[in-house]
């Protein structure tokens, strides 16, 4: 199992409960994990809901390029997947320019 993976899926866990403060937290501390986190983060972006999505999708555009390979492999292989991770591509895109 990747070391880093147990963290990441403590700290989604966590944001299912967490009032806002914590979420934050949480927030940065995915984005302070870096580019190790990119995995986990976009594979758990495919079958998170909600707001912990949302919070995931964040993390990956803060996180900026590191993202985008693994987005556009992730694509690849999830049809489904392919309009989001495009978007977030985009969005990194975006913030890089």
């Amino acid at each position: 199992m990747n070391a880093v993976l147990l963290p990441i899926n403590e700290y989604l866990n966590k944001l299912e409960t967490a009032d806002n403060n914590v979420k934050n937290e949480i927030e940065n501390e995915l984005v302070n994990i870096g580019k190790d986190a990119v995995p986990s983060l976009v594979d758990s972006l495919q079958i998170v809901k909600g707001k912990t999505r949302g919070i995931v999708a964040m993390v990956l555009i803060r996180i900026g390029e590191s993202s985008i390979d693994y987005l556009k492999k992730a694509a690849k292989a999830n049809s489904d997947f392919e309009w989001i991770a495009n978007y977030l591509i985009t969005e990194i895109n975006g913030v890089a320019a």
